[in-house]
């Protein structure tokens, strides 16, 4: 794999301008699938020809960019974003720490087991009722967000550890390789890969469960308040708004993290 990496960087290399033309291609291709699928959309909703039922591409982004100027909508989306990214972090920490004492300690991985197997199965909605219960609805997002990400960022760090090649641990044993150089130079490069793809994973759940919890728990000033709103006032363009709003945030967020957590691996490897 390390031969085909260095065997492909150097042909970018050599062929810069081959490498600029491919990215810009590829650039081009999701553009051109974003412009299609608001062409499939306008053609709906001019079919139906009901904005109740479905609204129009442009009459949603009129509404969003009226809900961009008012105070009340950066309120509502930070008051979401806190809670969610709260929820986030908590279960990357959780699921880091839960992940090494499960790959050091055999007995901790099979007494966590029934956990995450009975997070992955319940239904997102149970966790929800189940939460209102025991505590308030301007905390739920934040449980729910945890609950979701936990078990991801768990499984693949877990699988990481176990994937470690064990002739490195073993010549780390015969030498005795002190445990900080066996996480610098062993276990973070090993780690590397699992952790970026569970994060990749998890930030779109997080967002997903987060605001559905919102949306039962109706918390005042979130984002599943103003969904559910959007659903009693008949409002299709309303709803869009904020769905729109949700992605762009999410994606956002992600790019943001992912970027951040590789650059942490980048001075990582350097130091």
């Amino acid at each position: 794999m390390s031969f085909l990496n260095r065997t492909l960087n150097q042909s970018e290399e050599r062929c810069p301008e081959k490498t600029s033309i491919i990215q810009n291609n590829k650039k081009l291709e999701k553009l051109a699938a974003v412009i299609a699928a608001l062409a499939i959309w306008q053609i709906c909703a001019s079919a139906i020809g009901n904005s109740l039922l479905l609204a129009a591409p442009l009459v949603v982004a009129q509404n969003l960019l009226q809900l961009c100027i008012s105070l009340e909508f950066w309120s509502t989306i930070l008051f979401t974003l806190a809670r969610i990214v709260t929820g986030f972090l908590m279960a990357l920490a959780v699921g880091i720490i839960f992940a090494v004492a499960a790959g050091r300690f055999r007995i901790v991985e099979i007494l966590l087991q029934p956990y995450i197997i009975a997070i992955k199965s319940t239904p997102v909605a149970s966790f929800i009722v189940l939460f209102l219960i025991w505590i308030s609805s301007k905390s739920l997002s934040v449980f729910i967000s945890f609950l979701m990400v936990l078990p991801i960022v768990y499984t693949n760090v877990l699988q990481g550890i176990k994937s470690t090649d064990g002739k490195l641990l073993e010549m780390a044993d015969l030498f005795r390789v002190k445990w900080w150089r066996r996480l610098h130079y062993i276990y973070v490069p090993q780690l590397r890969p699992y952790l970026i793809s569970a994060c990749s994973l998890s930030i779109g759940m997080s967002w997903k469960a987060g605001v559905a919890a919102e949306l039962i728990g109706i918390p005042e000033g979130s984002i599943g308040e103003k969904l559910y709103e959007a659903k009693i006032y008949l409002s299709s363009s309303d709803l869009f708004a904020w769905t729109v709003a949700i992605i762009v945030i999410s994606i956002l967020f992600e790019k943001l993290f992912i970027y951040l957590l590789k650059a942490f691996f980048r001075l990582w490897v350097k130091s």
